[in-house]
């Protein structure tokens, strides 16, 4: 197993080709996907562009990918994060996609906050950026106890919208200083 990262709890470590079928359960739960396409995703998609995506990104951009995620307890897969680039020089996206019965354990928290430590101790990063549907609350939750802070509420057009859509996106970030001031505290 390529281990990229272990918490108190969780290990997240390199997703591979084999890994179809753990992706398509976790994309087959409508509300898993609420928030997201609103609908499962056809294996064949995460077979042909979905996980050759997440591979490909590893070669691209070293240190930073979508992570499958196990419990350390049980090695029970539970869904992945990811550390993902931006269009933005220095800055990364931060976010992960879990289980229902994953969810409320606090798992989202831990690994997010996982995930901006490596960002800004490991790698040469200078902001991580998070955003999701303004009517995500959970996601939302989850984003400020990670230490991200709400930046702007925006919106994009979508052909056929999620509902909610309406609402906007929310940006939420932390910028190493910032995260610094927070550690030393």
């Amino acid at each position: 197993m390529d281990v990229y990262l272990e918490t108190e709890r969780l290990v997240l470590r390199r997703f591979t080709a084999g890994d179809v079928e753990s992706l398509t359960e976790l994309d087959s739960d409508v509300e898993v996907m609420r928030f997201l396409t609103g609908e499962p995703t056809p294996r064949e998609e995460i077979e042909l562009k979905v996980l050759p995506g997440i591979l490909a990104t590893y070669e691209r951009h070293p240190g930073l990918g979508t992570f499958a995620t196990h419990e350390q307890a049980s090695g029970r897969f539970v869904g992945w994060f990811g550390l993902l680039p931006t269009q933005r020089p220095g800055t990364v996206d931060v976010g992960y996609r879990l289980h229902r019965d994953a969810w409320g354990l606090g798992y989202a928290t831990e690994g997010t906050k996982a995930l901006i430590a490596k960002a800004f101790t490991d790698l040469d990063v200078d902001k991580v950026v998070a955003d999701t549907m303004a009517v995500n609350t959970k996601s939302r939750r989850v984003m400020v106890k990670s230490g991200l802070r709400f930046v702007r509420v925006y919106h994009v057009q979508y052909d056929d919208p999620l509902p909610g859509t309406e609402h906007g996106e929310v940006e939420y970030a932390i910028d190493r200083a910032t995260w610094l001031a927070g550690v030393r505290a």
